[in-house]
């Protein structure tokens, strides 16, 4: 090869690595792989459940107070794994010991999700059927996710107040033995023994009146 060859190959070589040096670096950022995102700083989408604006929307709420302890109420009778768990009233943030507080009278524990799309109509017709039996029968909503906040929105959205729990692991439905799938509605005897397990979503207060009925009376 020629001396002149030789050179122009060094320049050529001279050339193409300055381009490189001075390359946009954004170029090469798009196609970079990134690590998932860690965990959100105080103050950024994590805000909807900070104590502070979950307070707020508890407020707004407006939610019905949750089941207190009657201390003249029968304590149950019977053996039920949610006796002891205790979890939180999403009107107002105090503890609700289920055991102490349902123990009674029988129980209607509706197993929801904010983003349940079923629940969204459901709602609405508990609330309509909590009035229609009144003292009679304890109506509860348990939350079945850890957002909160998310799910006082959908409450205010929905203009539904009944007394709830949040119940972000699932712990209720888990251990009284429901099935994987929203809405469920679980009606317990005023002895703590489940009467039955609905998984299956309701549109009126007269559908959730006769299931319940049917339920506490044996299956009749």
């Amino acid at each position: 090869m020629s001396s002149s060859g030789k050179w122009t190959i060094a320049a050529f070589i001279v050339v193409f690595a300055l381009v490189v040096a001075i390359w946009p670096r954004d170029a090469a950022d798009d196609t970079t792989p990134t690590s998932p995102p860690g965990p959100q700083q105080p103050g950024a989408q994590q805000r909807e459940t900070t104590g502070e604006i979950t307070q707020s929307m508890r407020l707004d709420a407006q939610l019905d107070a949750c089941p207190q302890p009657d201390p003249s109420a029968r304590a149950w009778s019977v053996q039920n794994p949610i006796s002891d768990v205790t979890l939180t009233c999403l009107g107002d943030g105090t503890p609700v010991s289920l055991g102490a507080a349902l123990a009674g009278k029988p129980a209607v524990l509706n197993i929801w999700a904010y983003w349940c799309g079923p629940c969204a109509e459901e709602l609405p017709a508990l609330q309509e059927y909590a009035h229609m039996v009144g003292d009679d029968i304890t109506v509860l909503t348990v939350h079945r996710d850890p957002k909160e906040a998310n799910a006082l929105a959908k409450l205010i959205q929905y203009d539904v107040r009944l007394p709830g729990i949040q119940d972000g692991s699932g712990r209720v439905p888990a251990l009284l033995g429901a099935p994987a799938v929203l809405p469920v509605t679980i009606v317990l005897h005023a002895d703590g023994a489940v009467a039955s397990i609905l998984a299956e979503p309701f549109t009126t207060a007269e559908e959730i009146d006769a299931a319940v009925t049917v339920a506490l009376r044996g299956g009749e």
